[in-house]
């Protein structure tokens, strides 16, 4: 009998090639088809379910399948002893398919069924292992999604004034609109809780407590781009000062991001930060107008990205679940094939030329090199770009080189052939999937004119990039040792500019202490002695008086008559 994972893998590899044959056949004829469906009439009211089909849904849904089918594969194997394996893998597909809703919809309503199945799924995800890291993790994703859920629910009301939701018809009008620009202010602030970037960034490396396959998904082509794709899709609506500001907003974020992965030292926690730090480029071009080149990014990125995931739920597999980059070292010569995918994602993400990283990333950096801008946009790009060299460089020298820091070389090989034929199957489009991809998405080349040394700018920062981490692997751990030294600013740069304890504690911390206080001086303070506390014992002691009346009610009666005979005589006298 064929397992779940074989089945909806098959199923969704599938769907995966067909999706891609017709985006290249819409791509080529310019084409694209709008679905309405009419799901009930109330009143003249009809509520309409409405699916855009252009190359550019088609060719994400495409990308989605294809690595959703090679990560539910690999989970065959990676989630062998777990006891709920069926509900992992149907969660894992209603993950893919909220997404599916959210790719196709040009309308907000259906964008928000689609929004809020990410926002639901992810958060039953990451708590999936059961324990306190996991639902605090859930939580703080769940809660900063909540917001971003909020500013489209707003949107929706707001979209009223057109008197139709789907949003696609209206976006010259909104462009021109003043009051009615608030729509795409809504919709950036939802995009930018849902891609992490700066104030929201804490989720996204708290989100590592899921499952590996589902940190793959999740980081390479569903939850966090689905905010990049809402803003693609909305790009025409964005104004010049806003394109200004969000500019400085995510350049800062990919900034940050980058900085945080040299000072990290959880495996996951690192290739999170680089999944930070690839949004913020990807936000960033899109702010500067560019909104094929934003999506081209976001595609190549989703490939090397799942695989990088993949690499490393392997390595964590094979140490016994150790995810602390410290006590690797030598892999190479135990898993040598696992290391080659690693290797060769990395690469891809650092921009080396010919892989698929680089089409997108120097194209990036050459266009923004064209574009009349400030210096601080251009250092900032060209620093950051550095960074992801110089912590990929940092990943492979604690990973792979030199000598096994851990306990014990038991059981660590590359047998797990599933995991390995899961990832076999996204190897070849990390190394292909750029050229593709590019030939595809534009028919004519970009034609960027630079000087000589602007032209070999992006490599040369790349390079640097990749020679400061390979020093810094030469440092010998002793006490005159930098990041001991100035302990910290090593900490406040790993903790993501303190993001973590801002959104956790500065959020919780005053409202706890709020409530204890008001628990303790009024709950049990002034207010449970003249209210609750004193009610209840004059109460209790009006009842106890009564109870002695009722307990004895024949000799008070006797002795009331008494002295009712004793008044009625005395009145007499």
């Amino acid at each position: 009998m064929l397992s779940i994972c074989l089945i909806y893998s098959g199923l969704f590899i599938i769907l995966s090639i067909g999706l891609f044959l017709n985006s290249i056949y819409f791509m080529i004829l310019d084409y694209s088809i709008m679905l309405e469906l009419e799901l009930m009439t109330l009143n003249s009211c009809s509520i309409m379910m409405t699916i855009l089909l252009d190359w550019m849904s088609l060719l994400f849904m495409s990308f989605v399948l294809f690595i959703s089918s090679m990560v539910i594969y690999y989970s065959k194997e990676y989630m062998k002893g777990d006891l709920n394996m069926n509900r992992f893998i149907m969660l894992v597909s209603m993950f893919v398919l909220s997404m599916m809703l959210l790719i196709i919809s040009p309308n907000l309503i259906s964008i928000l069924l689609g929004w809020d199945g990410l926002g639901l799924v992810s958060y039953c995800l990451v708590i999936y292992y059961q324990n306190v890291k996991s639902y605090n993790a859930g939580m703080l994703t769940a809660l900063t999604n909540r917001l971003g859920d909020v500013a489209l629910l707003i949107s929706i009301s707001w979209m009223v004034n057109y008197g139709s939701w789907n949003y696609i018809y209206y976006v010259n009008m909104m462009k021109n609109d003043e009051i009615l620009m608030i729509i795409s202010y809504l919709v950036i602030f939802a995009a930018f809780t849902k891609s992490a970037q700066i104030p929201f960034s804490s989720w996204l490396p708290a989100a590592m407590a899921a499952p590996t396959p589902v940190s793959s998904l999740v980081h390479s082509s569903t939850l966090v781009t689905a905010g990049v794709y809402l803003l693609i899709r909305f790009n025409f609506i964005l104004s010049e000062t806003m394109m200004i500001f969000m500019l400085f907003i995510s350049s800062m974020t990919m900034f940050m991001a980058g900085l945080g992965a040299n000072f990290e030292f959880d495996l996951k926690k690192i290739i999170a930060l680089s999944t930070l730090s690839q949004l913020g480029l990807m936000i960033s071009i899109l702010f500067l107008g560019e909104y094929k080149l934003s999506f081209f990014h976001l595609l190549t990125h989703a490939l090397f990205k799942a695989l990088l995931f993949m690499c490393a739920g392997c390595i964590i597999h094979n140490l016994n679940n150790c995810q602390d980059i410290r006590f690797m070292g030598g892999l190479v010569k135990v898993m040598p094939l696992t290391c080659s995918f690693f290797n060769v994602s990395n690469l891809a993400l650092c921009g080396i030329p010919f892989l698929s990283g680089f089409y997108s990333k120097d194209l990036i950096l050459e266009v923004l090199s064209m574009n009349y801008l400030n210096m601080y946009i251009y250092i900032i790009f060209y620093i950051s770009t550095g960074l992801t060299a110089c912590y990929s460089i940092r990943l492979v020298y604690y990973s792979l080189m030199g000598n096994f820091n851990y306990m014990s070389l038991n059981n660590i090989n590359d047998s797990s052939f599933i995991m390995l034929k899961g990832m076999s199957g996204l190897i070849m489009m990390v190394m292909i999937g750029g050229s593709m991809l590019m030939w595809l998405i534009f028919p004519t080349p970009y034609f960027i004119c630079l000087s000589f040394f602007m032209k070999l700018m992006t490599i040369m920062v790349i390079l640097f990039g990749c020679w400061i981490g390979y020093e810094v692997s030469h440092f010998n751990l002793n006490y005159k040792l930098k990041t001991i030294w100035q302990y910290k600013i090593s900490l406040y740069c790993a903790s993501m500019w303190n993001m973590p304890f801002i959104s956790t504690y500065g959020v919780n911390f005053y409202p706890i202490y709020l409530g204890g206080l008001y628990y303790y001086k009024f709950d049990q303070g002034w207010y449970e002695f003249i209210g609750s506390q004193n009610i209840y014992n004059k109460m209790k002691n009006k009842s106890k008086f009564l109870q002695i009346l009722f307990n004895n009610n024949l000799k008070i009666y006797l002795i009331i008559l008494v002295l009712w005979m004793m008044i009625l005589i005395l009145n007499l006298v």
